[in-house]
């Protein structure tokens, strides 16, 4: 009996693409080529499963191309690259990676939080361009950390990481808001109080953003909301690119309306919006919030297990949607 077919569409660890062959055969892209939809398509055409990094797309129109696929398995925790509704007519499970990176990420973004919050990117450029010739009392002053409001939007498992950072380690006082209110244990746990939307953007010191990408979500902060924060307040995106309207961005740090931004993803990433390039108050990272060999290996055999699993007929670990029986051999 043959062994079922699947891709890895982006290059990964080595051992774990070994580790698959052992149960499929795999068709690999150690290149780490970023193919076209249609190169994709085509490559999914006899395929019975894909290992996806976050940037392969699948679609209605992917799905047609490729008849034989049961399962697509994300190696990341946000699915905004799956159309789920498609996928789940068209009889197709999709699995994603939840837990496995909930700490790194909510490490990163305190790091990310602190390094906006101190400046720190700035003052490196001005060391390293040879400018730093004297003490003086307000040279990169920012903002304090210990001791001020934290507002968390999007109160899922990283969102709480980043609260227990904040509130247990340097005694900040935290506010978040959420789609719906945590459990009264939860919230003591984080130390955390519910505030609105617009309540927490005028109250926080620090604004940290953890929301899951959705068209309901799309420029969750705009020039709107913007207005609404204090001008010494900064803001840290570690969701989803198109959580803020990143021109709108751009224009309040150039303005001072507010103190600054640290941004690991971006609308349109790879690509950055210029004006982004062009501002010194905003700490500028490549989506690397789950980056640690660790975490990204956990990653990598998390969506590995799930194609297993599932194609070896004991169903997905970490399911995002309950397709429909079809024609593509669903157990």
């Amino acid at each position: 009996m043959s062994k079922p077919r699947i891709l890895v569409a982006r290059a990964i660890f080595p051992d774990i693409v070994e580790r698959l062959r052992a149960h499929f055969e795999v068709e690999a892209n150690p290149d780490d080529v970023i193919w076209t939809p249609a190169e994709l398509a085509a490559r999914l055409a006899d395929k019975d499963g894909v290992l996806t990094t976050g940037s392969q797309r699948i679609d209605a129109a992917l799905l047609a191309a490729a008849p034989r696929l049961r399962i697509a398995a994300n190696m990341a925790v946000g699915y905004n690259n799956f159309d789920v509704d498609a996928m789940t007519a068209a009889g197709v499970q999709g699995t994603n990676t939840p837990d496995v990176l909930t700490e790194t990420t909510a490490d990163f973004g305190f790091a990310l939080l602190m390094a906006t919050a101190r400046r720190m990117t700035e003052s490196e450029h001005y060391l390293r361009a040879g400018r730093w010739t004297k003490w003086s009392y307000d040279m990169f002053a920012g903002s304090d950390i210990h001791g001020s409001t934290l507002g968390i939007i999007g109160m899922g498992r990283i969102g709480q990481g980043i609260a227990r950072r904040g509130a247990h380690g340097f005694g900040m006082k935290v506010v978040y808001h959420n789609r719906s209110r945590l459990p009264p244990a939860l919230e003591a746990e984080c130390k955390a109080s519910y505030l609105g939307k617009e309540d927490l953007l005028r109250t926080a010191d620090h604004v940290v953003l953890v929301v899951p990408y959705t068209p309901a979500s799309h420029h969750t902060i705009g020039a709107a909301e913007l207005s609404l924060m204090k001008p010494t307040a900064t803001l840290i995106n570690i969701a989803r690119g198109g959580i803020v309207d990143d021109a709108a961005l751009a224009a309040a740090l150039r303005e001072g309306r507010i103190a600054a931004a640290g941004l690991d993803v971006f609308e349109g990433e790879p690509g950055v919006h210029p004006d982004l390039l062009t501002v010194p108050n905003v700490v500028l990272t490549p989506h690397i919030a789950s980056a640690t060999v660790p975490t990204r290996r956990a990653m990598a055999n998390l969506a590995a297990d799930n194609l297993i699993a599932f194609l070896g007929g004991r169903g997905p670990l970490t399911p995002v949607n309950q397709p429909v029986p079809g024609p593509r051999g669903r157990q």
